[in-house]
């Protein structure tokens, strides 16, 4: 309820007295604190310094000594839940996020936007005399909004935050990413080689809105969630950062296991008695055969090189972007705001093990379903982490860097999956420095704890909505008693079709691996662990406590019922992306697109995956026409139309693989001309790529014909969209240089129709519209 006026209205102003009280903004409390949330990608407890791991973070390690290491803090064990909880304080179901924001279905937990019952930290903060900054990955905009003409209802403005700046998928290139500055799409500042990588420009605007801040609010508290592009692939460093790790990584992941169970146990982040559980730990009648290990000594010289590498990579990655963050937090010491900061370094899931057991050169090809190829692989040995690849190290790494615990990524039902490192710096607000916590905690718990210290309640009702309470408890507890109790007593997971419930230190896990496809989920066998005595939960107990696991297994339930986690859903990574959902835009079998307009992203644009299509241009051709006509997709997989040396080309790039699939035409007439190609589909491959033939076309003529494959599965997870009379700064084709755009002549439309229709039919109705033109 607003304040009542109190003040004076009389006829003369001057006979009046004012009161500004019911219109003044609320100010924070006094002493209210700056509150800095970092959130990185993909990271499993045993990669980081701090933890004991091999790879260096200066900062983090920096922020550490002074403050505060958590030692079983978890998250969802995947990236787009994790971060709904960030941005609410409610259970992932609970915030419709289920899986990831391309995976959305028809169901209250897995629809994909906030419901109006879950306010975001940002719009309380904001709304109690906060400034509130996002930069980085999002991941919670609906795949069908992230467009030009798409709803912005879902965008970091319109849930509280002041500022954005980044990207809003799950991933981008991180010499070439997909940039969202406030409510819309821009280009990158810089190109590589001028020196741009994303985690740099990232720590530069971060620092240019806190300047901003400073320069004219100094006395508003902000909160900032800084979200870099790091871990999450494709894994982009620069060299110099990547050569700090050469030959750090040649003794392999088992080793590595060994070695740094050790040090996490001395360090105190384990118990010393802590066991190392087996790489591959289900049954092969359960296992998903994507997410399999292959032990090092099975390698031979050419895999233990490039596996090696691509940890190197990963390390340089990580390194890099930490050096980015530590320029922000130096810029807070030196305009003395440090000491008031509390800052949460942390991670969203555990490692990935998306690139498979053989590694990847363009991780897209996991989301598509097709396999890597070592001799491939090995041809960008040395290119690794440059804008050539789109790489990402195999499931050993992974399985390494979340030691001492089993899988990783995805595995609701292990700590792989879930136990992720979790820093806490606050000089004013902790006495304790360099101490370990070892609470058990999750993700739910960051906004009560951020609620906490910044003095602010969440509502009850907010914008007339009744509110859904918060899933967590504040860690503020934890601060300063090393020794108190953890205040959480349960917390259910679920990602993917697996499952587990944590309570008082005793957890169920459901024998289920991910994106499988197998279902029967009244038939799992549930193990039982006691974390508490076994904190890598490598001893099952459940014959031992029947009564426990039926307890912990009804608990289960509950929770499940009581937060929309039903049905359980464990279909495969290329079901989940290319599942039926509704468009705003009604879907149609012809789509027209025109030039001068901004890249159409490929959740919104013509969708030509696993099926016949046709391509047609209208376009004035001259002696000096040349460039793209149409675009989609990037180096990494996509397929363009474009003209050059007087020819016709059509180029399909699957998967990045080499060589690219090639058609052109003899030399082009000038004139008022129809260009095109039309793909027919005839057989799906042995991965279920398309198989088929494509011809090419001038007029109704067709100037070269042969067989093609094209890609069943996105050519880009976000980013790279459908272009007209250019492509982006990431080009299709090595055949022409960056952005290359159509000029000597004028493109009218293009077209592109997945109907059955003939393609000499359509071309008759494109010729008959160039002529009305």
């Amino acid at each position: 309820m607003a304040e009542e006026f109190k003040g004076v209205v009389n006829l003369d102003v001057r006979d009046s007295i004012p009161d500004w009280t019911p219109y003044e903004l609320k100010r924070a409390p006094e002493g209210a604190p700056n509150i800095l949330v970092i959130l990185y990608d993909d990271t499993g407890l045993a990669a980081w310094s701090p933890y004991g791991g091999r790879i260096s973070m200066p900062t983090l390690d920096r922020l550490a000594r002074n403050g505060l290491t958590y030692t079983q803090w978890h998250t969802t064990s995947l990236c787009s839940p994790t971060r709904s909880i960030f941005l609410t304080g409610r259970n992932h179901h609970v915030n419709r996020f289920a899986s990831i924001a391309e995976a959305t279905s028809g169901f209250p937990g897995a629809a994909g936007r906030l419901p109006a019952e879950c306010a975001t930290v940002a719009q309380v903060l904001q709304d109690n005399g906060y400034s509130t900054f996002w930069v980085g990955k999002n991941h919670n905009v609906p795949e069908g909004d992230v467009a030009g003409g798409g709803s912005r209802s879902e965008w970091p403005l319109q849930k509280g935050f002041d500022r954005f700046y980044g990207f809003l998928g799950g991933e981008t290139n991180q010499w070439y990413p997909d940039l969202v500055e406030d409510n819309k799409f821009i280009d990158q500042p810089a190109l590589p080689e001028e020196g741009y990588h994303l985690s740099k420009d990232l720590a530069d605007q971060a620092i240019r809105m806190l300047r901003d801040q400073n320069s004219s609010n100094a006395s508003k508290p902000w909160y900032m969630w800084y979200c870099p592009g790091a871990n999450h692939a494709p894994h982009h460093a620069p060299q110099e950062y990547i050569d700090k790790y050469k030959g750090k990584f040649d003794d392999g992941y088992e080793a590595y296991r060994d070695w740094v169970l050790e040090r996490m146990a001395a360090r105190g982040i384990l118990p010393e008695d802590t066991d190392l559980t087996p790489i591959n730990p289900l049954p092969d009648e359960v296992a998903n055969a994507a997410d399999h290990v292959r032990p090092w000594d099975e390698l031979n010289d050419d895999e233990k090189r490039l596996f090696s590498r691509m940890a190197e990579v990963f390390a340089g990655f990580s390194e890099y972007t930490d050096a980015q963050v530590g320029r922000v937090v130096d810029y807070l010491e030196q305009t003395g705001q440090l000491e008031n900061t509390v800052i949460f370094y942390c991670a969203d899931n555990g490692a990935s093990g998306e690139g498979t057991p053989n590694g990847s050169v363009n991780e897209n090809k996991f989301f598509n379903g097709y396999p890597d190829d070592l001799e491939e692989n090995m041809q960008y040995l040395d290119q690794l982490g440059s804008p050539e690849t789109y790489n990402h190290h195999p499931t050993g790494w992974a399985v390494a860097f979340s030691t001492p615990f089993q899988m990783f990524k995805r595995y609701s039902e292990y700590a792989g999956g879930t136990c992720d490192p979790m820093i806490i710096h606050w000089p004013d607000g902790i006495k304790a420095r360099g101490e370990l916590r070892s609470q058990y905690h999750h993700a739910t718990d960051i906004v009560p704890t951020i609620l906490d210290v910044a003095g602010v309640e969440m509502p009850e009702t907010y914008r007339g909505v009744k509110q859904y309470p918060l899933n967590g408890v504040s860690m503020r507890y934890s601060f300063d008693d090393g020794e108190a109790p953890t205040t959480k007593h349960r917390q259910y997971y679920t990602m993917l079709g697996t499952r587990a419930l944590w309570q008082d230190g005793w957890k169920v896990a459901a024998v289920h691996a991910p994106l499988t496809g197998k279902g029967h989920f009244d038939e799992d066998r549930w193990e039982l662990y006691h974390v508490d005595e076994d904190r890598s939960e490598a001893h099952d107990l459940a014959e031992r406590y029947p009564e426990k696991v039926k307890e912990l297994v009804d608990a289960w339930f509950e929770e499940a019922k009581a937060n929309f986690v039903l049905p359980l859903d464990d279909r495969t990574a290329l079901e989940y992306l290319t599942n039926d959902r509704p468009q705003f835009e009604p879907r149609r079998t012809r789509y027209i697109y025109f030039p001068d307009t901004a890249p159409v992203p490929e959740g919104v644009a013509v969708n030509v995956r696993g099926r016949s299509y046709k391509i047609l241009a209208d376009v004035e051709v001259t002696p000096e026409s040349e460039g793209v006509i149409f675009a989609h997709g990037s180096r990494f997989g996509g397929h363009a139309l474009f003209i050059k040396d007087h020819k016709l080309h059509y180029v399909y790039n699957f998967l990045g693989i080499k060589p690219e699939q090639m058609f052109v035409s003899p030399e082009l007439e000038p004139g008022q001309l129809t260009l095109g190609v039309e793909f027919v589909r005839e057989k799906a491959g042995e991965h279920r790529e398309s198989l088929g033939t494509a011809r090419l076309y001038v007029g109704d003529t067709v100037v070269d014909e042969g067989p093609m494959r094209a890609q069943v599965g996105k050519f880009t997870l976000s980013g790279d969209g459908l272009c007209v009379g250019y492509d982006s700064s990431d080009p299709v084709s090595r055949a022409y240089p960056a952005g290359f755009p159509f000029r000597g002549g004028r493109i009218l439309g293009v077209g592109i129709d997945v109907s059955e229709e003939q393609y000499l039919d359509l071309e008759q109705e494109a010729a008959a519209a160039f002529a009305r033109d």
